[in-house]
């Protein structure tokens, strides 16, 4: 029996109610040339084998990222995931209901989220972290409300390093909820003046280290700073492995550090779905989004996890939810927790450092090309170029050659006389013979 969820008399009734005479009516602001009059000449039957060919034929039109020497960051990275993530991930243990509110049967997923969080809180070098959040920009975002709450003030200083899809989200939030926002212009090179842009009305600053060009950054003089004027620092990374060997956020005195996780244990995923981090100070605690576990004894002394605070879920304390964080991304911060666990503190040191090293490597290499100028002083695995032409048409030409060479600046920020500008990552999945095909393809290219 097929379910119908309106009868027409439905229609009807809120047709009226939004007081449109029709359904026509109703979507008469999309232009007509974009309306489907009748269904798409789509074929209506085919068998599992014919649609298997048919979609590997359209996949195969893709360059994918494990087929081609892979230089493409600014924001989500190629990182080397040891199979033993994926084969966990998957133990019966960690298989549960969609989120822990049974703990009777959940200790497996209390556990793994309070191990997360421990180990989030000791990378950022802070002192909470909650269970995760949807991904780095949006827990960005989420971080501002929490520093709006805070101070009580409503206005966000954004670096012009930070990433700019990260800067969007705040942007879209600050729309809907009346609070100012400043998005400083781009900064290639980590020299703008954000102490000059700090006064009595600025909530928070948000700085992003590595930045989106690459830029590694000193905090705490900006901590300094904003301690004298009430101002709480967000410290922001997209690239998590990168804490394997720069200081913590935390440790330079930043009040909220967010990021995103997918480095760790996550594939690319086409996007996602990704794993934000979310780290403050104890003493902010009941302000912080989202949700965390606790350790406890019952009621015969034995070890357990608990779901323990969740102050602002909207399932909790409806009235005083700040948005509708009220999950975390389990399947995602299990793969972090996993992979890092097996990494350990002197694994993700080593990773880190062979990424430094690909990367400063690269450059060195690149730097010698005849028109490419390397614009940073300090980065991590990441760094950005400016080339002869647009960078769009290079990277193009270098995909054709079936090389991913990195990200045009301008697909991030376009009109804002960015076009020559690459952002190019590497890290350890980059072989010597990778580098040295894109530096020739690259050198070739703008001959």
């Amino acid at each position: 029996m097929r379910y119908l969820p309106l009868t027409p008399e439905d229609r009807t009734e809120m047709l009226a109610r939004v007081g449109v005479p029709s359904v026509d009516a109703l979507f008469e602001d999309i232009p007509a040339a974009k309306r489907l009059v009748e269904l798409p000449d789509l074929p209506l039957h085919k068998g599992e084998l014919e649609v298997e060919r048919w979609l590997g034929r359209l996949s195969a039109k893709n360059l994918a990222a494990s087929a081609a020497p892979f230089f493409v960051g600014a924001g989500a990275y190629k990182h080397h995931v040891p199979a033993s993530v994926d084969h966990l991930i998957q133990r019966s243990e960690f298989m549960t209901s969609y989120t822990p509110y049974q703990p009777e049967i959940a200790q497996g997923t209390l556990q793994y989220v309070f191990e997360f969080q421990t180990q989030v809180a000791a990378l950022t070098g802070m002192e909470v972290a909650n269970a995760s959040m949807y991904d780095g920009s949006t827990a960005t975002g989420e971080a501002v409300l929490m520093a709006h709450r805070l101070t009580k003030r409503g206005k966000a200083i954004l670096s012009g390093g930070l990433h700019p899809h990260y800067a969007q989200v705040v942007t879209s939030q600050a729309a809907l909820t009346g609070h100012d926002v400043v998005v400083m212009p781009p900064d290639l090179q980590a020299k703008e003046d954000l102490v000059g842009r700090l006064d009595a009305q600025t909530s928070c600053l948000v700085v992003q280290s590595p930045d989106v060009f690459g830029n590694l950054r000193d905090l705490e003089p900006l901590a300094e700073a904003c301690r004298k004027q009430g101002v709480l620092l967000i410290a922001v990374f997209t690239e998590a492995v990168s804490l394997g060997l720069v200081k913590a956020p935390g440790d330079m005195g930043a009040d909220i550090v967010v990021g995103e996780g997918q480095s760790i244990g996550n594939a690319l995923n086409f996007g996602g779905p990704y794993v934000g981090l979310f780290a403050t100070r104890s003493k902010y605690l009941r302000q912080m989004p989202g949700r965390l576990c606790g350790e406890t004894l019952d009621a015969d002394g034995r070890r357990g996890f608990v779901l323990t605070l969740s102050t602002r879920e909207q399932h909790i304390r409806r009235d005083k939810a700040t948005s509708n964080i009220c999950t975390n991304s389990g399947l995602c911060c299990l793969a972090f927790t996993i992979h890092l666990t097996l990494l350990g503190e002197q694994g993700l040191r080593q990773l880190a450092t062979i990424n430094h090293a690909h990367a400063v490597d690269l450059a060195d290499r690149l730097a010698k090309v005849p028109g490419v100028e390397l614009l940073n002083e300090t980065f991590f695995n990441e760094f950005t170029i400016r080339l002869p032409g647009r960078a769009e048409d290079h990277v193009e030409a270098l995909a054709a050659q079936g090389i991913l060479a990195g990200v045009p600046v301008s697909r991030l920020l376009p009109g804002q006389g960015c076009d020559d500008l690459l952002i190019i990552a590497s890290t350890e999945v980059n072989s010597d013979d990778d580098r040295a095909a894109l530096v020739d393809a690259l050198a070739k290219q703008i001959a």
